[in-house]
């Protein structure tokens, strides 16, 4: 008999990409041991149920839905007014928790998404045996990077730093840290911002794996150097310092292109760079894309750039190891960790000018062809080791021990 599980997961899809895509893949991969409870938003109904009908090996999980009404949500558009919608959310479905698990026998709750550890959770859930995460969003930026931003930006980033400050030590941070039986952490620097008593409950897990897809041998002909980065254009992201990065390359190396995919606040800032360093014709924006444009875009690029500066575009970085791409990362002290040598160029977060410089040194360096195939075969072979089904098993053992020991 499988161990019932009841798992909160704001964010979760099939066919998407970030925490959408991640909350949907660990639920695939639970289902496998465990009976599940998952509780979503209402607005994820219209795909969930079209998929399980299609796939009726996974129609024992028990999907709950909840929005509010309409009339009461018709300030929230995307992303706008998240952050209070999802702790409004979270209030309300604390009534749907209590009740399901106890009128099933749950004793097990699993908070997978929102994984950000200064948002709140189920009440109740949190009192049971509560498994909490992949959490980060303890991260911050320097100001060495920030001094770069718009005025916005630097304010954000400011009042985030401030806002991480205090609520590291705030009565119901500590009291979450402490109720939770295990805690999976994103990076260390989340880690590290734990209660001191509670380490003994955490340990360092990525949320992502490698998504094993079955047109990654295809060759898309290009000329010159091709280099992509997707994510949403957030200051924070460092997609200014790969433009950066880009000038100094397209020194000695003239027949490069950058490829910028996503939309955002950012993205004024980093067109106006991109022409105050006459770049216009080595960079283009896309805008957002379909998921299948993006994967066109992946796979004709011959290198994957992640400068994200805290842990964002993971989803991305693991997508060029399923398809055989070298990638150059930014080390995040998190899902950095997975990426070798052998496959990867991952450069340390050190000050501003000296990040984007090892950027361009190792944009120079994979500007071999021979070094580039090399590695992206190193990274296609290395996909298997990461793959969703082996992670999956990681996460069903680690869960399984801590129920097997509350």
């Amino acid at each position: 008999m499988k161990i019932k599980l009841f798992i909160s997961a704001y964010a979760c899809e099939p066919g998407l990409g970030s925490e959408i895509g991640v909350g949907w893949h660990w639920v695939l991969e639970m289902s496998q041991r465990f009976e599940l409870w998952v509780l979503t938003r209402a607005s994820n109904r219209h795909t969930i149920e079209p998929w399980i009908a299609r796939h009726p090996e996974y129609a024992g999980i028990h999907f709950l839905y909840f929005d509010l009404p309409k009339w009461a949500r018709f300030w929230k558009k995307g992303l706008r007014g998240v952050r209070t919608y999802y702790n409004i959310w979270q209030r309300l479905t604390n009534r749907i928790v209590k009740r399901t698990m106890q009128a099933n026998g749950i004793t097990a709750f699993h908070h997978l998404t929102y994984g950000n550890a200064l948002w709140p959770v189920s009440d109740y859930g949190s009192k049971q045996t509560f498994i909490w995460g992949p959490i980060g969003g303890l991260e911050t930026i320097p100001e060495d990077y920030t001094s770069h931003y718009d005025s916005k930006s630097r304010l954000l980033e400011k009042i985030r730093r401030s806002i991480v400050k205090r609520a590291v030590k705030s009565r119901s941070f500590k009291s979450r840290c402490r109720r939770a039986d295990l805690i999976l952490c994103k990076t260390e620097e989340t880690m590290s911002l734990l209660p001191s008593d509670t380490c003994r409950n955490a340990i360092l897990f990525t949320d992502v794996a490698a998504d094993i897809m079955p047109f990654a041998d295809t060759i898309i002909p290009h000329t010159g150097l091709d280099l992509i980065v997707v994510g949403r254009l957030d200051a924070w992201r460092g997609f200014d310092i790969a433009i950066i990065a880009l000038s100094k390359v397209i020194k000695t190396i003239h027949d490069v292109h950058l490829t910028i995919v996503g939309k955002g606040a950012d993205d004024e800032r980093l067109k106006k760079l991109v022409a105050e360093l006459d770049l216009q014709e080595n960079v283009t924006f896309t805008g957002a894309v379909s998921q299948e444009e993006y994967r066109r875009l992946m796979m004709k690029a011959d290198i994957v750039l992640n400068p994200s500066l805290k842990e964002g575009a993971v989803t991305v970085s693991f997508d060029a190891m399923s398809m055989g791409k070298p990638l150059i990362a930014v080390d995040t002290g998190g899902y950095t960790r997975y990426f070798g040598p052998e496959y990867s160029i991952v450069v340390p977060r050190l000050g501003r000018d000296e990040t984007i410089g090892a950027i361009a040194a190792a944009i120079q360096r994979l500007s071999d062809t021979s070094l580039r195939t090399r590695m992206g075969g190193a990274a296609k072979k290395s996909a298997s080791n990461f793959s969703w089904n082996n992670h999956g098993e990681e996460i069903r053992k680690i869960i399984e021990r801590t129920i097997a020991d509350n």
